[in-house]
């Protein structure tokens, strides 16, 4: 079990202390609005109303023993800064900030962080990426120009082996097979098994590459 203490409880924030609590972890959670403490509190391990710039009510929280700390205050760019720094004087080594822009991204950046994460911008890229090529599913970007996809078993590959696709020739790898059918996650597929039409694929590749997937034959 790690220690997370999580600053600022909008739609982010709450989802991320959320998540961790249901994994398992001790979460503490901090906002300025006592409503959304409120709705936090039977979510998380401890949840409390207090200002994140303030070193006295983060250490009161016990953010000085958490293994990371996730900051998402919204638009206040000031209130995400001044917090990563009060978090890092306290010695949390990992800290995670939500950011709105590229400014915001580059200034909180410069305080030394772990990462930055713009949620807007990502499930913009994610949404553009589904809407140009419907049989994708999902998408994750890992680079500037390398992602994950999964996508659907395009109906040219039904009946043919990976081994007989050779996607790695074309610059992608499977990296998991989902059986929609069984619900069995395969993350070292078969080579030789005859691909189905309810099969997904995980891939990986360039985005250029990963664009061209469903058009080989």
């Amino acid at each position: 079990m790690k220690r997370f203490v999580v600053v600022g409880l909008g739609n982010f924030g709450s989802s991320v202390a959320e998540t961790l609590h249901a994994n398992g972890h001790d979460v503490a959670a901090l906002d300025r609005n006592p409503e959304r403490v409120d709705h936090m509190a039977r979510l998380v391990a401890r949840a409390a109303a207090g200002d994140g710039t303030d070193a006295a009510t983060l250490e009161r929280l016990g953010a000085q023993d958490a293994d990371a700390a996730v900051i998402s205050t919204g638009h206040d760019i000031t209130a995400s800064a001044m917090t990563a720094l009060v978090l890092r004087d306290l010695g949390v080594d990992e800290i995670y900030v939500k950011v709105i822009s590229h400014d915001h991204a580059r200034l909180i950046e410069k305080i030394g962080v772990t990462e930055t994460i713009f949620p807007e911008r990502e499930s913009g890229i994610r949404l553009g990426k589904r809407i140009c090529n419907r049989s994708l599913l999902n998408y994750v970007q890992v680079w500037a120009d390398f992602g994950l996809q999964e996508m659907a078993v395009p109906g040219a590959w039904v009946g043919r082996s990976l081994r007989d696709l050779e996607l790695r020739r074309h610059g992608i790898s499977v990296v998991a097979l989902h059986d929609v059918l069984m619900d069995e996650i395969h993350a070292v597929p078969d080579p030789d098994a005859p691909l189905k039409d309810s099969d997904t694929l995980l891939v990986a590749g360039r985005d250029e590459k990963l664009e061209r997937a469903a058009s080989l034959k």
